[in-house]
């Protein structure tokens, strides 16, 4: 049951129509699909399959990879005890095949590279000495381990440099995808729940298999995250081992970032975590291609004011609420939905899903072909958390509104966007038309201040 991915399946598809050998990376965070994209694409069709078996031994690994390889071949290899032997029969069974295309799948290769295993330059030696020149051949790898990925494959700088022919990065679903997904899966809630159950799972298609059709919205998030054997109790860990290597290093630079709505600059996060430079920035590369964070520029400043900001709802889920939840009350989420602590929480969580959906925000606007820059202004007395500064002359100073009812806008709260703008018009010297973009769960309310906001988005535009 493939859900979107539509361009992902038209990039394999040109590929595997191409006359020239292929070698595809799939990457992304875990959890996100890698595995089941390739597999339904191919429909479990490959002429070699092999996927790499988490904390095993080169030994291990070997052992698996001769089971694969003697299962599928009329020949059968004794079992080598180094990966260029391996690559050798390897050869010699994809040689023996006389099908139109030769397909194989290495699942999760980081884990075949285990210590010392000379892994990564036999397969260097498999691709430069035969894989590059057969045009028939069509090698997929993918991998959770996000580090690896990119430092031995990607941005190889010996035997593999700039052999990758397509790098495939797999993003969490859009709103529209999630619901698509849920109906899928006989769920059938409102575009309210379902914005709030992606303000906690960000999308992410693994997490939406372990919701019961037959628990409310409420029930599912406290089986997940609250309950004593939740599934997802223990996912955040998980996830960082997973993907990095010196992962207390990303969880330190994450955790300082939660604190920064707006967020932080590397020079402050450099002096928060005494990270060497060149160390932080390869982490922040690898949490932003994994789409944990996004980068951008506060506004007027391009050269110094580059902003690193936390958008992953889970993560921000969870250390708003579930890293220090010791309280045992499995009915947690029903009793804290009406909370203060839970508006605060949806104001922003809301915030990052707009920012997830700026493609369907500027589509909604009109602006998707129009040059634009996303961007962000503070000062001592104000600040903007959405600005789209647009070619067209106009810069849209947006408001991301969470409510459960349509939001209704008073003259105290119109007055204070009137304010701002002005300080925002005052401060950078713009001579641009601002106009106020307002993004809300429900059409706005009706009052003598609503018709004073040009443009006003709901969630139905998100699902686009």
């Amino acid at each position: 049951m493939l859900i979107g991915r539509k361009h992902e399946q038209s990039l394999l598809k040109l590929c595997v129509e191409s006359k020239r050998a292929e070698f595809i990376a799939v990457y992304g965070r875990r959890r996100i699909g890698k595995t089941f994209l390739i597999k339904q694409y191919f429909n479990n069709k490959f002429s070699f399959y092999v996927t790499g078996i988490y904390n095993a031994s080169k030994d291990e690994q070997l052992k698996n990879f001769y089971r694969q390889l003697n299962t599928l071949s009329t020949k059968k290899f004794d079992i080598k005890q180094d990966w260029y032997d391996a690559f050798n029969d390897l050869k010699i069974y994809l040689s023996s095949l006389k099908t139109k295309n030769i397909i194989v799948f290495f699942d999760e290769m980081p884990w075949l590279d285990t210590h010392n295993s000379k892994f990564i330059k036999a397969l260097e030696l498999f691709w430069n000495s035969w894989g590059a020149d057969c045009e028939r051949l069509k090698l997929i790898v993918c991998g959770s381990a996000t580090t690896w990925m990119m430092e031995k494959l990607i941005a190889n700088k010996g035997g593999l440099h700039n052999r990758v022919t397509l790098q495939m990065h797999l993003s969490p679903f859009s709103l529209g995808e999630t619901e698509e997904f849920l109906k899928k899966t006989g769920i059938e809630w409102n575009r309210y729940q379902i914005i709030e159950l992606y303000m906690i799972l960000g999308g992410v298609p693994f997490y939406l298999t372990l919701l019961e059709k037959n628990l409310s919205f409420a029930a599912n998030i406290n089986a997940l995250f609250f309950a004593q054997n939740g599934k997802m109790r223990n996912e955040y860990d998980i996830l960082f081992n997973s993907l990095f290597v010196n992962s207390n290093l990303y969880k330190t630079v994450v955790s300082i970032m939660v604190k920064k709505n707006l967020g932080t600059t590397r020079n402050e996060l450099v002096c928060c975590t005494k990270i060497d430079g060149g160390q932080l920035t390869k982490i922040l590369k690898n949490l932003e291609t994994c789409d944990f964070i996004r980068h951008y520029n506060a506004f007027g400043m391009k050269e110094r004011g580059v902003m690193y900001q936390l958008t992953d709802n889970f993560t921000l889920f969870y250390h708003k609420f579930q890293r220090d939840f010791f309280s045992g009350n499995e009915n947690f989420w029903q009793t804290f939905s009406d909370t203060p602590k839970h508006n605060s929480w949806s104001g922003y969580a809301f915030e990052q899903v707009c920012l997830n959906h700026l493609a369907q925000i500027k589509k909604a606007l009109g602006i998707n072909g129009i040059h634009s820059e996303i961007c962000s202004w503070s000062s001592s007395e104000a600040q903007i958390d959405l600005l789209i500064n647009r070619n067209d002359q106009v810069i849209s100073l947006c408001e991301m509104k969470y409510s459960r009812n349509p939001y209704e806008l008073k003259k105290n709260y119109y007055e204070k966007l009137i304010e701002r703008r002005e300080l925002f018009r005052s401060k950078t010297k713009t001579n641009k038309a601002l106009q106020f973009v307002f993004v809300t769960t429900y059409p706005l309310k009706r009052t003598p201040y609503s018709d004073m906001i040009q443009q006003v988005l709901t969630a139905d535009d998100l699902f686009e």
